[in-house]
């Protein structure tokens, strides 16, 4: 039956068309359901399920004591040939799922059925230069534009119904060796994205540009003596020229920002991680390298930098610091404090207060560190000198044994963090490696390393490790231990459950205060995607996307030979309880 209001709305649009213009069309999620995710149940519209990315929903129509019943509601393939790693987190609205793919491809899928609605394919150039795959971790949603980044450094935005091209701008060079895999993050009607490459001596920044034109508003480098710009006009030098660089080498310093970042509404800020300075060869680069392997606090208005906190300095082990900096507030020795968490690849969890970036703790989350022995009060590392491999002389240096290995003691996988238990939940690996330093010199386009490497096994059960750790004391509550690497995302419920997937192929289901392991799908190809759930039609839903790939099958060396048989694939999984 219509209402008065509704008669009057067709009343608009009847107007409207016999005026000769557009049609009225849903406009989509704005700003304030952005900022609204993690409260919103019927839908997933930002990575990490909210701008601080708790990856926390207060569903509980699933949970610990049903969990076992769950089963597929339906698959949704890829299809064709580029069936690489798949490590996207879907975005759902409006009864459709939006999931990226391997090579830069966005798909939009029906929520009901699976059926799919349109397919975007980027016309990727033959020059792209991926360092670790070629993955694409998922898109952002606003009004009627669904926006991704692709592996030729560019961010594209489409029409969310059509799958048309809206706008489509260039954030950097590929030909230098940039790239972009990061889902973007929309804040105030801007789009803020950072870059990859770091491994051919870009240099790390991150962009803020209109939503409905994708034209730049302002631009951060994140490396020490570059200039930053606002509306076109020169906006402050990053840090201090040569404070921390020697020479040039701050013009190819690395520090990429390839992860992307969270949002803050309690302090406004934006949080992105840098990654490892270039090269990797250390003794080439005297100095602590601001503002590489460091967390930073940006002005979403201005891309100013507010604070940072560094947490491998003068960083000899490609231990980058990009990982996902999460808001959350707890009661630390009696005082509310608003705080953020960070579970570095150099294998510590770290806490700060995160309207200043004040050191609060840090505490190792895997088996062993051998480059450092845990931090002092003021924050810095307490560096274990022979733990660095050394300068090499006209040829490769002494090798050395490192824990965690490059790759890391957490990579890129996003942890979760649970309201209900205030624990966070890590996915995590423990290796390490023999690693050496080799000359070199910078060439633009060219991989700028000067190390070597091969990624060994430190323990006979196990690789990965899923691991619950309260942040107020450093203490591991629980773990899982899975024997290959753990390369996906995490996701935490209101139904006292813990999901992540394995490279052998499962979707698992924990409980999220004991750990123990509550159900498993087998999904035909390795889980490096981010789960998710939402509320729909009355049922809770649970989707993951599989596809074995990423950086462990291309940089894992021993480790990589002992997984070589798991299946790649290309395919999105969306699980309920049975009616």
């Amino acid at each position: 039956m219509k209402g008065p209001i509704m008669r009057a709305l067709s009343g608009v649009a009847a107007m409207t068309l016999a005026m000769g213009a557009a049609p009225l069309v849903a406009q989509g999620p704005t700003d304030a359901d952005l900022m609204n995710d993690a409260k919103s149940t019927g839908d997933v519209l930002t990575y990490g399920m909210g701008p601080q990315a708790h990856r926390f929903s207060t569903l509980n129509a699933i949970n610990s004591g049903n969990v076992s019943k769950m089963v597929p509601a339906f698959s949704a393939s890829l299809g064709g040939e580029k069936q690489r790693g798949q490590e996207a987190q879907p975005i759902v609205y409006d009864g459709i799922i939006y999931v990226t793919g391997s090579y830069s491809r966005l798909f939009a899928f029906d929520a009901r059925t699976g059926e799919e609605k349109w397919q975007y394919d980027a016309r990727l150039p033959d020059g792209i230069m991926p360092c670790c795959d070629v993955v694409n971790r998922g898109a952002a949603i606003h009004g009627d534009k669904i926006i991704f980044a692709t592996l030729d450094a560019r961010l594209v935005a489409l029409n969310r119904l059509t799958g048309k091209v809206i706008w489509n701008k260039q954030i950097a060079d590929y030909k230098e060796g940039y790239s972009a895999t990061a889902a973007p993050l929309i804040v105030r009607g801007m789009v803020i994205t950072g870059n990859s490459g770091g491994e051919f001596g870009v240099v790390g920044a991150v962009d803020a540009r209109d939503v409905n034109t994708g034209e730049l508003i302002w631009h951060r480098p994140v490396i020490e003596g570059h200039m930053g710009t606002l509306k076109g006009q020169d906006n402050g030098v990053t840090g201090k020229l040569n404070a921390t660089w020697q020479g040039d080498l701050w013009k190819s310093g690395g520090g990429a920002t390839w992860l992307g970042g969270t949002y803050d509404p309690d302090t406004n800020l934006l949080f992105f991680g840098t990654g490892n300075p270039a090269p990797w060869n250390s003794h080439l680069r005297p100095g602590d390298n601001l503002y590489t392997a460091s967390t930073l606090a940006i002005d979403p208005e201005t891309g100013v930098i507010k604070w940072h906190y560094q947490t491998t300095p003068h960083d000899g082990w490609d231990f980058d610091g990009v990982n996902e900096f999460i808001p959350f507030d707890a009661t630390i020795n009696g005082k509310p404090m608003k705080l953020g968490a960070k579970a570095d690849r150099n294998g510590y969890f770290f806490v700060l207060d995160r309207t200043n970036g004040k050191f609060i703790s840090a505490n190792k989350f895997v088996m062993q560190t051998t480059w450092a022995n845990g931090f002092n009060k003021a924050g810095k590392p307490n560096v274990i000198p022979e733990g660095r491999p050394p300068a090499p002389g006209e040829g490769k240096g002494k090798s050395v044994f490192a824990s965690p290995s490059f790759l890391g003691g957490k990579n890129w996988m996003p942890m979760a963090y649970s309201q209900d238990t205030g624990l966070f939940y890590i996915p995590s690996n423990d290796w390490g490696m023999d690693i050496w330093n080799e000359p070199i010199a910078y060439k633009k386009g060219a991989a700028y390393l000067g190390a070597g490497f091969t990624i060994k096994s430190i323990a006979e059960d196990h690789i990965g490790a899923l691991r619950a750790m309260d942040p107020k004391t450093g203490k591991i509550v629980w773990e899982y231990k899975n024997k290959a690497p753990l390369w996906g995302g995490v996701l935490s419920t209101g139904g006292n459950l813990v999901f992540t997937g394995t490279p052998e192929g499962y979707l698992k289901a924990f409980d999220a205060k004991t750990g123990q392991e509550l159900w498993k799908f087998q999904t035909g190809s390795g889980v490096v995607g981010s789960p998710v759930t939402w509320e729909q039609d009355g049922e809770q839903y649970v989707a993951v996307m599989s596809g074995w790939g990423g950086a462990v099958p291309l940089w894992g060396g021993e480790v990589a030979k002992s997984f070589k048989d798991i299946n790649q694939g290309g395919a999105l999984w969306v699980f309920k309880l049975p009616k």
